[in-house]
């Protein structure tokens, strides 16, 4: 399998030809030169998923990654460590594809907690399974999980992600409560098809005491069949949402979060709305990303990667790894320019560059 048909950019590496940053401030974060600083990290860990969500994913699966172009879990822990300790990184998510599909997940979140000092330890999963496994991960060190779970409709479930898998889901879900999890958090990807039933949702979420946010679909479905005037957008969302809730005060927990929070019914109670396309957060962007095969992408709508699989096995140093790291960094775009009538979507899709 060629790079291209993975979706794979022209890759940056030679540690003896740094890529040059005039003008970074010479700072050890992650800093870009739009002045933010990238201190969520999401690692991608595997390809492989147990659904085939249409905004995600095509009908017959991503393309396979050979075993040895993925990253170890000591390879990976060795990535948090030196994010968390040399650049600033306060925040860790494991990614994928589904990370419930990495057989050592245990193993690397068990080496990453290790290192990552006070940095907290999350997962965004579609929950199959989670209910055999909860407990040792969170012993390793895991300590939120972000559940993907776009409808409760068994019909739409299985319509949306080619698999009537929602039980299962459930049964994650679940577990997850009784193992203690919190804030455990639901996303929702709003399409067309299941709108009609965002407040039937948002009322499950509500009754099942878990925090719901709903996000903007954006072009990076693998079957390129995202149009702009079909989305859904939060305005809409909203207007649906009202008319069963009252929703009042938006705001944010956080400058850098991308959910507006909304309070349902005065509170305390709250859904959130990440409007990724309506509504772009990207002036307080906050997150670096490396994908499945160790490269470093410094956003989702981004091509250009940066290698650091070839640098850890190649023997270089940690600072090194981390000077690599914030030259990529450092070119970050702008935004992610989808209302832009040049725009042009990534090579890879959501799958391939993990949520």
């Amino acid at each position: 399998m060629t790079r291209l048909e993975l979706g794979i950019p022209g890759l940056r590496r030679d540690p003896a030809r740094m890529p040059p940053t005039p003008g970074r401030p010479d700072v050890p974060g992650l800093v870009d030169k739009f002045g933010r600083v990238a201190r969520d990290l999401r690692i991608s860990i595997t390809e492989k998923c147990s659904l085939r969500c249409t905004y995600c994913m095509p009908e017959q699966g991503l393309p396979a990654i050979a075993r040895e172009d993925l990253l170890t879990a000591t390879e990976i822990a060795r990535l948090v460590g030196i994010a968390v300790r040399d650049l600033g990184v306060h925040d860790i998510r494991f990614t994928g594809g589904e990370p419930l599909m990495r057989a050592d997940l245990v193993e690397i979140i068990r080496l990453s907690s290790a290192v990552a000092g006070d940095a907290s330890i999350s997962m965004t999963t579609n929950g199959i399974g989670l209910d055999h496994r909860i407990h040792e991960l969170v012993a390793a060190g895991l300590t939120r999980i972000n559940i993907s779970l776009d409808t409760v409709d068994r019909d739409h479930f299985a319509r949306l992600t080619r698999r009537d898998r929602l039980p299962a889901v459930f049964a994650g879900i679940q577990a997850a409560k009784d193992a203690g999890v919190t804030p455990l958090k639901i996303n929702a990807v709003l399409m067309r098809d299941t709108l009609a039933g965002a407040a039937d949702l948002l009322e499950w979420s509500l009754a099942n005491g878990v925090r719901l946010r709903f996000i903007e679909q954006m072009p990076l479905d693998a079957d390129e069949a995202w149009a702009r005037d079909n989305m859904v957008d939060a305005a809409e969302l909203l207007d649906v949402l009202g008319a069963r809730f009252s929703l009042t005060q938006p705001h944010r927990e956080d400058p850098s979060s991308p959910a507006e929070e909304w309070l349902v019914g005065g509170g305390p109670a709250t859904v959130g709305i990440i409007a990724s396309v309506t509504r772009s957060f990207c002036e307080a962007c906050d997150r670096t990303r490396v994908t499945a095969e160790g490269t470093v992408r410094s956003c989702l709508f981004g091509d250009d990667e940066t290698d650091l699989r070839g640098l850890l096995r190649g023997g270089v140093d940690d600072d090194t790894i981390a000077d690599w790291w914030r030259a990529a960094m450092w070119g970050k775009q702008a935004g992610h320019g989808i209302n832009a009538a040049d725009f042009i979507r990534p090579l890879r899709s959501m799958g391939a560059i993990g949520g």
